[in-house]
């Protein structure tokens, strides 16, 4: 639920409002609505983030943040659990896992994860799309909507799909490399579906720590199957989409973590394992 505000506002601080629009392209209500949250200390879409791609990369798929912690900072997003047993779609406030034999389970509070992004998604604009006959046609829409090349976005797409093809990683032991795990994942293929598509689109400037450009898992309407986005197909959907001005990340104090060697560039490896 959202609230409208009116109140008048001093010369200068107009005057300082309208200089952080030139400089920034944010829109007014975000630039006041992230003074508010700042001023009373209150998380508001702000990207969290845990891990980092690399780490699970490199096989380091041992978490020590909760699904309970994780819903302190977020309502909606996507991430895997601990030993990459399956794939996390977070949607309206609910944490699912969709695991390797296709299933979905709602997931509790003491659950554990080694990668996860979430946010409190209160969407900026909504925009219905139609003639969508796959996934590059889609991400070229929403390319479309974007206002930058240099933040993050949440997006929600919502609606009836033609057609969806997914993954979800089996469980594997610790030190297994995502590549290697990918290899044989599952895949599961939907007709006709209705359900949501959950994810964010990255800028190229974070890769290190995350998967640059879109990142989406999908959940069926009747929470019972999903997975992560391989491809798809959709004659008419609803797009919600959040701009993320804020980024905070934390990271594992673990001691694999910490002795862990990430100067090796992993970046073909994570494209090769997310596509």
């Amino acid at each position: 639920m959202t609230h409208s505000i009116h109140c008048k506002v001093s010369n200068s601080l107009w005057r300082a409002i309208e200089e952080r629009q030139r400089l920034t392209g944010e829109s007014l209500q975000h630039i006041v609505r992230q003074a508010l949250a700042d001023y009373l200390q209150v998380e508001h879409s702000t990207l969290f983030q845990i891990s980092t791609t690399g780490a699970l990369v490199e096989g380091l798929h041992q978490g020590e943040v909760t699904v309970g912690l994780l819903r302190q900072h977020g309502d909606f997003g996507l991430g895997t659990f601990n030993d990459l047993d399956g794939e996390m779609v977070v949607v309206d406030g609910c944490f699912y896992q969709v695991r390797s034999d296709g299933k979905v389970y709602a997931v509790t509070d003491e659950v554990r994860s080694p990668f996860a992004v979430v946010t409190h998604f209160v969407p900026e604009r909504t925009h219905d799309l139609t003639d969508c006959p796959d996934l590059a046609t889609l991400l070229a829409k929403l390319d479309q909507l974007r206002l930058s090349e240099n933040v993050f976005f949440a997006i929600r797409v919502e609606g009836n799909f033609d057609y969806v093809r997914t993954r979800a990683v089996a469980k594997q032991e610790e030190g297994v490399r995502l590549v290697e795990a990918a290899a044989t994942q599952p895949e599961f293929e939907f007709h006709s579906v209705s359900g949501t598509l959950v994810g964010f689109w990255t800028p190229e400037s974070v890769k290190a720590v995350n998967v640059p450009g879109y990142h989406l898992h999908f959940l069926t309407a009747d929470k019972q199957a999903g997975g992560h986005l391989l491809e798809c197909a959709a004659t008419q959907v609803r797009v919600q989409i959040q701009h993320e001005g804020d980024f905070r990340m934390s990271l594992p104090e673990t001691e694999a973590f910490l002795k862990a060697d990430f100067s090796r560039d992993t970046s073909t490896e994570l494209l090769q394992a997310e596509k």
